[in-house]
This record gives C-alpha cells, sequence and structure tokens, in this order.
C-alpha cells in the first residue's frame, strides 16, 4: 500500500504540470559541458510520459549552487534532454517565474516541454523555511496559478527542504514522478520489507553516513551484518585498537575521520560480531600492491584494499543474503591494482539472488567500471538523500508528497 500517490492516479491531457527533477550534472569546469547525462536519462522517462499522456510538462531544476564552479544555466541541460526525448518538442526559457516564463507557460501545447532556468538563480529556493512559509515564497505564488498538478520526481534532492521540491505541494495536487516512485519503492524493500538475512555493504570514505547506518540498520534489525571496507574499514580497525601506521593514522587525522571513533567504539560495543572487519589488507609498496594480515599491523605503507581472506569471507556471507544495500568500494578501485577487492565483492553481489540496492557516486562509478550496474536490482540516483534514508532520517520532500494534496 503506497503512502503517496503516483502518476497513475491522474489524466494529465491539457494539464500545465510543474515537475520537479533533479538534472545536477558534474560539468566541464572551463566550458562548463555536461560530463556525464546519467541525471536527465534518468528522469526522461516520467518526462515523456507526461507528454505522451498529454500534459503540458513545465520542468524545475537546478544546477549547483551560486558561487561555486558547476553553477550554471539550464540551457546545457535542455539540449541533452531534447536529444534524449528525440521527437517530443522540448526548449528553454532562461526565466523561472518573472513574465518571460508565465508567456511561455502560457503558450504550452499538449505534450510539449518547457525547461525553465535554473531554480538556484532564486535567492529564496534554498532558504531554510517550513514547508507553509515555502508556500508563500515568489517562486511558488508566479507559478502555482499557472498549473493544475505538481510532480515531484527529484529523489536526489529529497533530503533539502527548498521551495520548489515543498513548497507546491499544499497548493496543488501532487503525486510522485516515476523515478521518485521506483527510489521509493526499492527503498521500502530494502529497509521496511526486508527479505532476511540481510546484509550492508559500507565502504568508501564518509565515515559519517557509515557510522550513522551501521547505527540505525543494526540498532532497528534492518541488517543482519554490515560489512566495512575501504577508508570506513580502516577507522572501525583502529577504533578496535589496532595501530594501522604512520602513515594511515595521518590520513585519518588530516581527513578529520578520528571524531567518529567513539561512535564507531560504541557501535562496536553494541553489535560486535555482526559489524564485519578485514582480516587481511593489501597496502601499496613503490606502486605495487602487497597483501598483510590484520594481526601483521601497524605498517609503514598506505591501505588501499582488502586482502584475499577478506574477500573470500565477505563473498560466502553475501552469497547466503537476500537482501543487500551497497553504499562505497573496498579500496581504491581506480587504480587496478587495489581493484580486486570491489571487483570480486561486487561481481558476488551481482551474481547472488538476493534482492541488491546500490547508490553513491562512487558505488556507481565502481559498478560503471566493471560493468556490473546490469547485476543490481537498483541503481539508487541519489547520494545524500540516499545516505539520509539509510540512516532513519525523514526527508522532507518524501514527507511533503505524503502529505500532499491528493488528486
Amino acid at each position: 500500500m503506497k503512502t503517496f500517490s503516483t502518476m497513475d492516479d491522474l489524466d494529465f491531457s491539457g494539464k500545465t504540470t510543474l515537475v520537479r527533477v533533479d538534472f545536477n550534472s558534474p560539468l566541464d569546469p572551463n566550458t562548463k559541458r555536461i560530463q556525464d547525462d546519467s541525471r536527465i536519462r534518468a528522469h526522461a522517462p516520467t518526462i515523456r510520459e507526461l507528454s505522451e499522456k498529454g500534459a503540458k510538462v513545465v520542468v524545475l531544476a537546478h544546477q549547483g549552487r551560486p558561487g561555486d564552479p558547476d553553477f550554471s544555466t539550464l540551457e546545457e541541460h535542455t539540449k541533452v534532454l531534447s536529444n534524449i526525448l528525440a521527437k517530443t518538442p522540448v526548449r528553454y526559457v532562461n526565466d523561472i517565474f518573472g513574465e518571460k516564463a508565465q508567456s511561455a507557460i502560457r503558450q504550452l501545447k499538449k505534450g510539449e516541454v518547457l525547461v525553465l532556468e535554473n531554480v538556484r538563480v532564486f535567492p529564496s529556493e534554498t532558504d531554510k523555511k517550513t514547508v507553509e512559509e515555502h508556500t508563500k515564497s515568489e517562486l511558488v505564488a508566479k507559478l502555482a496559478p499557472l498549473a493544475q498538478v505538481f510532480v515531484n520526481d527529484a529523489f536526489a534532492a529529497a533530503h533539502r527542504a527548498h521551495a520548489s521540491t515543498v513548497g507546491f505541494t499544499p497548493v496543488l495536487p501532487t503525486v510522485a514522478g516515476r523515478l521518485m516512485e521506483k527510489e521509493l519503492d526499492a527503498l521500502e524493500r530494502a529497509t521496511k520489507t526486508t527479505a532476511k538475512p540481510c546484509v550492508y555493504v559500507l565502504g568508501g570514505a564518509k565515515a559519517d553516513d557509515a557510522a550513522k547506518i551501521s547505527d540505525y540498520v543494526l540498532g532497528q534489525g534492518i541488517a543482519d551484518q554490515v560489512i566495512t571496507g575501504g577508508v570506513i574499514a580502516n577507522l572501525f580497525l583502529q577504533a578496535t585498537g589496532r595501530d594501522l601506521g604512520p602513515k594511515n593514522r595521518d590520513y585519518l587525522r588530516e581527513k578529520e575521520l578520528e571524531q567518529y571513533t567513539p561512535q564507531i567504539k560504541e557501535i562496536l560495543k553494541k553489535y560486535g560480531g555482526r559489524v564485519v572487519l578485514p582480516e587481511d589488507l593489501a597496502v601499496e609498496v613503490g606502486g605495487k600492491r602487497k597483501e598483510i594480515d590484520v594481526s601483521k599491523l601497524p605498517t609503514d605503507h598506505p591501505i588501499f584494499d582488502i586482502g584475499p581472506k577478506s574477500i573470500a569471507k565477505y563473498c560466502d556471507i553475501i552469497s547466503k543474503a537476500k537482501t543487500i544495500v551497497i553504499n562505497g568500494p573496498m579500496g581504491v578501485y581506480e587504480n587496478d591494482e587495489f581493484l580486486p577487492g570491489t571487483k570480486r565483492v561486487f561481481e558476488a553481489i551481482a551474481k547472488s539472488k538476493a534482492f541488491s540496492i546500490a547508490g553513491g557516486g562512487h558505488t556507481v562509478a565502481a559498478l560503471e567500471k566493471l560493468s556490473l550496474a546490469k547485476g543490481i536490482s537498483y541503481v539508487s540516483s541519489g547520494g545524500g538523500a540516499l545516505m539520509e534514508y539509510l540512516s532513519g532520517k525523514k526527508l522532507p520532500a518524501v514527507e511533503a508528497l505524503q502529505k500532499a494534496k491528493k488528486p
């Protein structure tokens, strides 16, 4: 039973439909050209379906933040979207809610798509306000009267209570777009209707996220085990009292990751054997891989991967799992010398019959590098939103969607 309305609940024909998407993409710092269009491709099915159902589609999106190198207009994004949608008429207007934008919206015909300017050009878009306060913003006040429906498809921005993500929901019939619907269905399956055993694979370097997620999923009984890799594993090993050696200690200190040690110690104390740590590691010696047992620590060399015993142990746990959540690689996967941990563990997940969900930039990049993304049941478009959801936090845009005016 869904707690929100979807695009199946409305007739869009002839209705001006505001659709919030997340087109935020990596840009070339010099040319501002889009380097990866996967976010735009992910939203294309929602926009195409709205167009085919006869909606007059008005797209709201952002790119970067004012002052940042990746802040730009959405003109380039519109060209990319137009190429993806091919036969669908798509155009761009360099205005959000002024006369130019309002006129372009009024002139829309059924099936046409209009991309408005980057919503973050509007200074109050990112103000820290309540839903009710955002509803009174100029953005909502000017655009809502021109539309009959609001579609929120921007899961990747769902952890932001911004004017364009929450402001329209009290005043317009609101539904989830297809990407938002898929994201929430997959996360429901990974966290609430979870098939057991459930294993979380946490790697990479985001210690704050890893600590919060571990504490929440183990404490709530969502996960049976948490497997650690990457910098996260190093931090957990150090929290057990292991001396990693000067280079690895310095790295954790420089990245200000040691501040999470008390929290990690508490997690290890509470959940003991349910947090799985590496038994061996791979270090870099003169640019080459050398494997050492954890009992041989400290080391004078940087730790860049898990070792073969750990790989075998992790793969065995994964082979028995029914639900798997991955966030973060097992090591420095960009360097082929230190790819084996990530490769073998991710291969085991891709081959598994378990329901698997993956998210986070480095996770997705590693899956793409290894051509394993198709073996994962669901690859999330969310970064920060996914982490907050998995940590048990409420996402403002999802809450607004659930409380929204029904169609």
